[in-house]
């Protein structure tokens, strides 16, 4: 029972951050039609920037707490500003012109990006894997704060990643459904043509959905770094394709779906992981996905983006 309990918590933990970046395909997804494959090496530069930014500021194992909460926010503040200015930087340069183009010249754009950023990160940290010492500590909540005895652990690092990406998630879901830029998304998902005659600014819409998109990257970065503590030039590529496989699982364009998928994708891996084997994890998450595509072709939830305006 143990065992299966600290492995539901090692899948909640990796699942929250897949969901994080999971968001951000859905949503450029929901409003252009289009596959951002950009966007988990914009994740991957979030996490160097926020190493970088950890360094600098001196951010070490054993600090005061308080000090140590004050950088990490500062960080992720910093963090999440670069990453949606990059990120609409990439929607200004490599996708607007190609807005009325054949769909298969932005996806084509969208995969030479990536390469573009890969090779950023390959130039400005190098091939070796970069690493980061506990900055939160590893200790288990359960047994230091709680007084339990018990052999499950609920670590202070996997607490952070609950702190840092739910409110996220939740303040997301919020402005999409409530808000009237919200509302202006929703619109340019379903109709871009109508809702410009409506009024509405559809290239700032856009522009604002990269910034969002951009900005979870950045936070997801953040929290990828303090919680693995390691991050490469190719880790866009390996930790982008669960994310969008997340996406597609839980119905992309719809922002539940994204969570949903991230967090099933999460338990998957950490099942896989522990009682079969870590070899065969991608072989059945994949599976899983096509099982789901074949029966249910929109996902677990279904595209929802466009369809709520």
């Amino acid at each position: 029972m143990e065992q299966l309990l600290q492995t539901i918590i090692i899948g909640l933990s990796n699942g929250l951050i897949y969901a994080l970046v999971a968001l951000g395909y859905t949503l450029v997804y929901g409003i252009l039609q289009l596959i951002n494959f950009a966007h988990g090496d914009v994740f991957m530069l979030g996490s160097m920037i926020a190493l970088t930014l950890l360094m600098m500021l001196g951010v070490t194992p054993g600090m005061d707490v308080a000090t140590t909460i004050g950088l990490i926010i500062v960080v992720l503040v910093v963090t999440m500003a670069i990453t949606a200015f990059l990120n609409v930087s990439i929607e200004r340069i490599a996708y607007r012109p190609l807005r009325n183009a054949p769909k298969l010249a932005p996806l084509i754009s969208a995969i030479g990006m990536s390469f573009i950023l890969q090779n950023v990160g390959l130039l400005w940290k190098g091939p070796a894997n970069l690493g980061f010492g506990d900055v939160i500590p590893n200790t288990n909540i359960l047994t230091t704060v709680f007084g339990l005895d018990t052999a499950v652990e609920l670590s202070f690092k996997q607490l952070f990643v609950g702190v840092i990406t739910i409110p996220l998630l939740l303040v997301l879901m919020w402005f999409v459904g409530s808000t009237r830029q919200g509302k202006a998304m929703r619109a340019t998902a379903q109709d871009p043509d109508t809702a410009g005659l409506m009024g509405i600014d559809v290239n700032r819409t856009i522009a604002i959905t990269f910034v969002i998109a951009g900005a979870l990257a950045g936070a997801a970065g953040l929290v990828q770094i303090l919680y693995n503590n390691t991050t490469v030039w190719n880790l866009g590529f390996r930790f982008g394709l669960n994310a969008f496989t997340s996406a597609v699982l839980g119905g992309i364009g719809n922002l539940q779906g994204a969570v949903l998928g991230g967090i099933v994708l999460g338990l998957i891996n950490a099942f896989s992981d522990r009682y079969l084997s870590a070899q065969w994890t991608n072989a059945i998450v994949f599976g899983v996905l096509i099982a789901v595509l074949v029966f249910r072709p929109t996902g677990l939830l279904g595209q929802q983006l466009a369809d709520r305006a």
